[in-house]
């Protein structure tokens, strides 16, 4: 799923290798998907896209914005996006499929769910969206410790766990389940932790850790648990996943714990996460 690492990686991909590229033919959702969100008009995508240039790309929280003219184009965080350089390299499947002149293609398909919406003339109500172009990154010089503080001074937190302060609501648009795993693992904080049990230092490291990790999975293009616009998984080595769950614990060597919670899975060792 794409989270702030993965989306700032493709965007500079698609930066660095899609712009000025022209479309030529557009097909959208041969392979229809059920939880495949696109616009209601889907000749949308073939009159609007047809004929017109990729012009930049930018990161948006978990989403990938891609400026085509007066349009957008937004690809929500369960959408894979990648770029074959011939038909016959190409994805099976997809929702969206944009040939260029140069006979190569930018594909674009979902797995469990994800939005592949067209912004007309870049106008659009959706509130995840504007979250995530408004809020600013934890990348940036303005989601600073100050700010931080705030998020926290403005959520109920006397109800909220820390997964849920961090992962829940849109709060840091683009910081998911996958990401949180390894912010909390260097924070030295359960996941489960009731954000008002958190002292001054506590709330200090966890800031502290979500902008070094988050940094350091960006700067490696991305988790290796995700691929990027050619297939290839990321360069930071993933911690707590599924993957390597049995290793135990990287810092005292302890079994980690998977649970069930809050609709995913967690990853903690109980002795360094208390």
């Amino acid at each position: 799923m794409l989270e702030i690492p993965e989306s700032c990686n493709l965007a500079e991909q698609i930066n660095s290798h899609l712009v000025g590229k022209t479309i030529v033919k557009v097909t959208v959702n041969s392979s229809p998907h059920k939880f495949a969100w696109l616009n209601k008009n889907l000749n949308d995508y073939v009159i609007r896209l047809t004929g017109k240039q990729i012009d930049n790309a930018f990161a948006r929280g978990g989403m990938v914005e891609v400026i085509i003219g007066p349009d957008k184009l937004v690809f929500s965080d369960g959408v894979s996006l990648r770029y074959s350089p011939s038909k016959a390299e190409l994805t099976p499947k997809h929702q969206l499929l944009l040939e260029f002149a140069n006979g190569t293609f930018l594909s674009a398909s979902v797995q469990m769910y994800g939005g592949l919406f067209l912004l007309i003339n870049g106008k659009t109500d959706d509130p995840y969206y504007l979250g995530s172009v408004e809020k600013p990154s934890p990348l940036t010089d303005e989601f600073n410790e100050n700010y931080f503080q705030g998020l926290i001074l403005n959520s109920p937190a006397e109800k909220l766990s820390v997964k849920a302060f961090l992962a829940a609501e849109q709060r840091i648009p683009g910081l998911g389940n996958g990401t949180l795993q390894d912010i909390l693992f260097y924070a030295g904080i359960n996941p489960k932790r009731k954000l008002n049990t958190l002292s001054g230092e506590e709330k200090k490291n966890l800031f502290t850790a979500l902008k070094s990790t988050l940094k350091k999975m960006s700067d490696h293009g991305g988790r290796n648990t995700e691929t990027d616009l050619f297939g290839h998984p990321g360069g930071y080595e993933v911690i707590l996943c599924s993957r390597k769950a049995e290793s135990g614990c990287p810092k005292c060597g302890g079994a980690i714990v998977k649970e069930a919670y809050m609709g995913g899975s967690i990853y903690y060792c109980p002795s360094c996460q208390k």
